[in-house]
């Protein structure tokens, strides 16, 4: 094989920094394309290795990524079943022939030029997410990023192609989600999450029935799949959305949508464990869990239940903890006023001095029946002057 000279090297800006500069979409990072090198062309430049089985390079002072242009084939199962081969004589339409969308496989060359050999510009136009080549059905990945993408461009109104969507049913039907491990669900999950439309992520899943073998629990939580953009949301979807218009917080959306699937605390750990989740959102889905019936008595404005949920979720020692349940809570009942009388009930609490009751000389076992007494009384004098508590 021939060895490519400095002089033939040929830079190109691809993938999502191509995608959304079009669209109008801050760029926060940009990935290149090295055509007609080899790894130690990148090294003599002072480049850095980043991934040891595939040929990615970091330019130190920028951060952006240079991966030489590739070539793979299919030999065995999953996504990691590929021969990848690296060198000069990769092209780059063989280098975007490999990617997953036609929007996602547009090049920029140093003088501005769009290279676009799978009209990734006209489907960008026309708001369609479309498979490249039917090679798609080789990596199960491509379904998790399918909907990744649909999350994040559904505020420009992209849907996925007919026949991309039937692709991908018949990876399903074929039984290609069982080389996804549960630790790149998660992974692509949260990066889902971080999107403008969190929702889509889970409606393209369970569009295609990828959903059940995935996260099945969520499945038969949102029962038959919906037509796109169906007028109405499950409920685990209206909880998402509604939450994603107060944080962006992924811990927070992830929970909101999955505290339909859990009951108590060892249903909580058995979900967390299953997703592979981080210790954060493992906790709070643990702390949503068991608080499940009072939040729904806590709905209807139930002083008592807004007492006991301040006291459980250690409102008073851990306001950021709080904080996070009060607005997962609020997720599920999103008409009820949960988010303005959780604050208001915390804030009556703490309001109570257990100094001017022993001042008044109680104490004992008296002291803590006055003391429980006094905090429901100034909650529900707090919900009232809010118009809260009729």
């Amino acid at each position: 094989m021939s060895t490519a000279t400095p002089a033939t090297v040929r830079i190109y800006l691809v993938g999502g920094a191509v995608r959304d500069g079009l669209l109008g979409i801050p760029v926060h990072e940009r990935d290149w394309v090295v055509v007609g090198a080899t790894a130690g062309h990148l090294l003599a430049r002072g480049y850095e290795a980043v991934d040891r089985e595939f040929p990615v390079f970091r330019d130190p002072q920028t951060g952006d990524e240079y991966a030489l242009a590739r070539r793979e084939t299919k030999r065995g199962e999953g996504y990691r079943g590929f021969d990848v081969h690296t060198g000069p004589d990769v092209t780059l339409d063989e280098d975007l022939r490999r990617r997953d969308l036609t929007v996602n496989a547009m090049a920029l060359s140093a003088d501005g030029t769009l290279i676009d050999p799978f009209d990734g510009r006209r489907d960008l136009d026309d708001g369609l997410l479309r498979h490249v080549s039917p090679a798609f059905d080789e990596d199960p990945v491509r379904v998790l990023r399918l909907a990744r993408f649909a999350a994040k461009l559904g505020a420009f109104g992209f849907r996925v192609a007919h026949a991309t969507h039937r692709l991908v049913k018949a990876m399903v039907e074929r039984g290609d989600m069982v080389h996804l491990t549960a630790e790149r669900v998660w992974r692509e999950m949260v990066k889902a999450m971080a999107t403008t439309q969190p929702w889509r992520f889970f409606e393209v899943l369970h569009a295609c029935g990828a959903l059940a073998p995935l996260l099945p629990g969520l499945a038969d939580a949102l029962g038959p799949a919906s037509p796109p953009h169906a007028r109405e949301l499950p409920h685990a979807l209206a909880a998402l959305r509604h939450v994603a218009s107060v944080t962006t917080d992924p811990r927070l959306r992830i929970a909101a949508t999955f505290a339909c699937c859990v009951d108590d605390a060892a249903s909580a750990d058995r979900l967390a464990a299953e997703l592979r989740s981080d210790r954060e959102t493992a906790q709070l889905l643990r702390r949503t869990a068991i608080a499940r019936t009072l939040v729904e008595r806590a709905a209807r404005a139930d002083v008592d239940a807004l007492f006991e949920l301040v006291r459980l979720w250690r409102g008073l020692d851990d306001r950021a903890a709080f904080d996070a349940a009060a607005v997962v809570a609020d997720a599920q009942y999103p008409h009820s006023g949960l988010r303005q009388m959780l604050p208001l009930a915390l804030q009556a609490v703490r309001g109570v001095s257990v100094d001017a009751l022993r001042a008044g000389g109680v104490s004992g076992a008296e002291l803590g029946t006055r003391l429980a007494a006094a905090r429901r009384a100034a909650i529900s004098d707090a919900l009232r002057a809010a118009d809260l508590l009729t």
